[in-house]
């Protein structure tokens, strides 16, 4: 039976004890956003108002969301935001929601570049996170944030909006490059690099995200091949690409990029827990892609064979 008079401090004790029992990391801090949420407060308000009490609604809303987060589902998706390199970005099941690991890349893409570059492309925006956090960093740059997905699309540029970088991001419904035409100083990604058997017994937390976000094929690598394959199409002479990949696949993308024969300078870098995470390759300051005429892939539809011949 629901307590009509719960308070904010005894409804941050119920979320934290519910929460604990689910096995739930960090119970304390989850309960306090997920009823800062709910009260449209900041974190520290709700120790200066502990003894307010909560509506009708307002527990209810506490029991469904506590709940919720019980059975697994992502806290970004039931706060409906996160914080991203100092960006607060809307998220829904529609996007993958951004990982530290990702502002680590974001990181080591503006700390890399000597100058801001003229032209960037994101490719597989999800919430426009990477697209949004580099237009902040970099006002005199132009973006293009690329996804496949519609409903990402529509987020993103809503994101882009309430950061105020909407004006200097074009958003393009694309599958990676096929609705690309311009070449870039700079591209990056974070593509999906997960291996498909491990999906099949993931963290509850990942069946909430989107699949086609996180499945990267059998060996977690098909995204990455095509990235690293077509780029070259779409890269200025001493362009760079930046990736986020799988923590054990350093050495196979090495080889992704030595098969291209187009970079000169490739580097893996380790995250903040010393696991290889992040690829950075350069084109050469003369570089010209040329190849027009390539023996067809498996697989590989007549689209991606014409936008390689690009020069």
């Amino acid at each position: 039976m629901m307590n009509p008079a719960m308070t904010v401090n005894e409804a941050l004790r119920w979320a934290t004890r519910q929460l604990a029992q689910s096995s739930t990391e960090s119970a304390r801090l989850e309960a306090e956003l997920i009823v800062a949420g709910i009260l449209h407060k900041a974190r520290h308000e709700l120790y200066l108002q502990s003894s307010q009490t909560l509506s009708y609604e307002e527990q209810t809303q506490l029991y469904e969301l506590v709940e919720r987060r019980s059975r697994g589902e992502p806290l970004q998706y039931l706060l409906g935001y996160t914080e991203f390199y100092g960006c607060l970005l809307r998220v829904t099941p529609a996007v993958l929601i951004p990982r530290p690991e990702t502002e680590e890349l974001v990181e080591c893409v503006i700390k890399s570049a000597r100058h801001p570059p003229k032209d960037v492309l994101d490719l597989g925006t999800g919430s426009g996170a990477i697209a949004i956090a580099l237009a902040r960093a970099w006002p005199e740059s132009s973006v293009v944030a690329t996804d496949i997905s519609q409903e990402a699309l529509v987020l993103a540029r809503e994101n882009a909006l309430r950061n105020g970088v909407a004006e200097r991001i074009r958003f393009v419904r694309s599958d990676w490059f096929s609705q690309i035409s311009e070449r870039f100083d700079l591209i990056v990604s974070n593509p999906p690099y997960v291996r498909t058997e491990y999906l099949e017994n993931a963290p509850r937390e990942l069946r909430y995200e989107p699949r086609i976000a996180l499945d990267g094929g059998p060996q977690g690598l098909d995204a990455l091949k095509r990235i690293i394959r077509e780029s070259p199409a779409y890269l200025r002479p001493g362009g760079s690409l930046y990736l986020e990949i799988g923590s054990d696949q350093g050495q196979a993308v090495r080889e992704l990029f030595a098969q291209t024969g187009a970079f000169v300078t490739v580097e893996i870098h380790k995250d903040l827990s010393g696991r290889e995470r992040f690829a950075r390759a350069q084109t050469s300051p003369d570089f010209v892609w040329t190849v027009h005429l390539r023996r067809p892939l498996a697989g590989e539809d007549a689209r991606s064979r014409r936008s390689l011949g690009r020069s």
